[in-house]
């Protein structure tokens, strides 16, 4: 893959070419260098959390403290595809192929403690997240063949695979304090056994399973850092926990919340006519964005037969009555997600497979699922209840991979019966309503079908364990999509435990479409390449799409503002409160 071809140390990498922002930047350019500090604001989550190190695979975490409390190497600026700038390192070094990256330290990076960031912090972070970090951590340990001091505050990682993802990736690792670990272990740490982080959040208070409060550091040593100005503004953010979503909205409508995404276009026109958001102390904000769909519905966990035949996923993709579903749950103002890159310059496009697409893919057309070259689309239905031919066709589908109606149940020739299982998180009471709908489809084509609302605990647990047939699903996708495709659909990760691919699918043609994608020459040769994943994807029949998210939409408080300018990435929910403020 073609990036800057580096032999000085830079101020910034770009996956292409050169990064967008200069040397000497004052400030990211959709953050507000002169926004005020200081103020409060409680989010809320559903569940409960019983550990606080996100970085290992036991327990369950508040999602926002990876964000918020820890730093990296590199900072990356949402106005680009992917580029980082200097965070923890004031400069970055490669090898012309990027068979290597050398990171320089900055001398001031500190730890909340006020203990110096060393380079022996940075080669035990490495060392001790690949080891018996998170899986999301492990895949990228395997392609670093050492990791070692160039100076007292330099460190060049080496790698073994021709990947030239992997040194942009180094720069966003999170670093941790080697010395807190002496004597400890990482991997079994108790929830008293809060990592230490060097970001200008550091968790100042918890109550287990009920809240956590991230205070602003005052003596956050990066303050001045180009990337960190006009950026972190709250004194305060404090993380409330919920049995369920409805609860939850009623402490926002309470004013016990501060803020609160809407994914429901209905909701979001219907919704928000209670006295705080008519007397304007609420604020509606819809925030456009330019990034990929992502993939949002149902997965199928084809490690369980019968789900391991695209007939039998098919058919129940057919079963599916998102029109009808659509008009219930949104008024039929939500559009659906065609493509797991849809929406965006990566996305498929409609019809036959031509030119570069064409090229890859056509000498491996027999290994290809059905309609991937001739441009596979997701069955629609008249919008009414009864959906009546796109359940012929799923009995037909059905019938094809060996299950036939008997009394009423089908059947395959050993005498079982299809059931199906349907996992969701406890107080899901939108998904809830939509497997409702879905089930009554499922019951009229002779599959029987249970669903299991289970805590926060449970589901994690049981997501990692692949414990389920059916499981609610999102996945997020970047305009630079990398190494984490393989964690997403990679054959290597369907094999381990607490894995991103939920699917569990092991396909060749993906792995090797991955690859490609990866050591593409060109962008052009790369927006190709993952338009080849796109169709390969989605005629795989892996998830069952429902909504496309194509703007952000935010009620908060009126005192919240955010800047006129805006990323490419939209609100994301992993930076979003960094960039706001707090303003009477």
């Amino acid at each position: 893959m073609g990036g800057q071809v580096q032999s000085d140390p830079a101020h910034g990498i770009a996956m292409y070419g050169e990064p967008a922002l200069p040397p000497g930047f004052e400030s990211l350019p959709y953050a507000n260098a002169n926004a005020p500090k200081g103020g409060r604001i409680v989010t809320g989550n559903t569940g409960g959390f019983d550990s606080l190190n996100p970085f290992v695979r036991k327990g369950t975490v508040p999602w926002q403290l990876r964000f918020f409390a820890y730093e990296s190497l590199m900072g990356r600026n949402r106005g680009e595809p992917f580029a980082l700038y200097g965070l923890l390192a004031e400069s970055i070094e490669t090898a012309p192929d990027r068979s290597w990256v050398e990171f320089n330290l900055r001398p001031e990076a500190r730890f909340s403690d006020g203990k110096p960031v060393t380079v022996e912090d940075v080669i035990w972070s490495f060392e001790t997240l690949g080891t018996v970090g998170h899986p999301r951590y492990l895949g990228f340990w395997k392609q670093v063949e050492k990791i070692e001091a160039t100076g007292p505050d330099s460190v060049r990682l080496t790698f073994n695979t021709d990947n030239q993802e992997l040194a942009l990736i180094a720069g966003l690792r999170p670093i941790l304090q080697k010395a807190q670990w002496d004597g400890k272990d990482f991997a079994d740490a108790t929830l008293e056994d809060i990592p230490i982080g060097s970001a200008p959040y550091l968790v100042s208070d918890f109550d287990p399973g009920r809240y956590v409060t991230l205070s602003r550091d005052p003596d956050y040593w990066g303050a001045d850092v180009p990337f960190r100005k006009g950026t972190n503004n709250y004194d305060e953010i404090r993380i409330d926990f919920y049995g369920d979503g409805d609860v939850l909205f009623e402490a926002f409508k309470a004013g016990e919340i501060s803020y609160v995404r809407e994914f429901n276009a209905d909701d979001w026109a219907s919704r928000y006519s209670f006295p705080d958001a008519v007397s304007g102390d609420v604020v509606k904000s819809e925030i456009p964005h330019q990034k990929p769909s992502g993939m949002t519905g149902f997965v199928m966990n084809e490690r369980r037969p019968p789900l391991d035949d695209i007939r039998v996923r098919d058919a129940l993709i057919h079963a599916f009555n998102f029109e009808f579903i659509n008009d219930t749950m949104t008024g039929g103002r939500q559009p659906r997600i065609t493509s797991y890159f849809s929406g965006s310059l990566l996305g498929m496009e409609d019809g036959p497979a031509t030119g570069p697409v064409a090229d890859i893919l056509k000498p491996i057309a027999d290994q290809l699922p059905p309609d991937a070259l001739s441009g596979y689309t997701l069955p629609a239905s008249d919008g009414s209840a009864r959906n009546r031919a796109n359940l012929r066709r799923a009995t037909d589908l059905l019938n094809a991979a060996g299950w036939n109606a008997v009394d009423g149940k089908m059947t395959n020739a050993d005498g079982k019966s299809l059931s199906l299982e349907i996992l969701l998180r406890q107080g899901d009471s939108q998904n809830k309503a939509v497997i409702d709908i879905y089930t009554k489809s499922l019951e009229r084509l002779g599959i029987d079908s249970t669903v299991s609302q289970v805590d926060n605990a449970q589901y994690t647990q049981r997501v990692a364990e692949y414990d389920f047939d059916l499981a609610d699903f999102r996945r997020a996708l970047s305009l630079s999509p990398g190494n984490e495709q393989y964690l997403y659909w990679g054959s290597d990760s369907a094999k381990q435990p607490g894995s991103r691919n939920l699917m569990g699918v092991q396909s060749p043609v993906i792995d090797g479409l991955i690859d490609a994608m990866l050591t593409s020459d060109t962008q052009a040769d790369f927006v190709a390449n993952t338009r080849a994943l796109d169709r390969v994807l989605i005629a795989g029949r892996h998830v069952i799409p429902i909504w496309n998210y194509a703007v952000g939409r935010i009620a908060h408080r009126k005192e919240m503002h955010f800047p006129d300018i805006l990323p490419i990435y939209g609100d994301g929910a992993d930076w979003m409160p960094a960039l706001w403020w707090y303003e009477e």
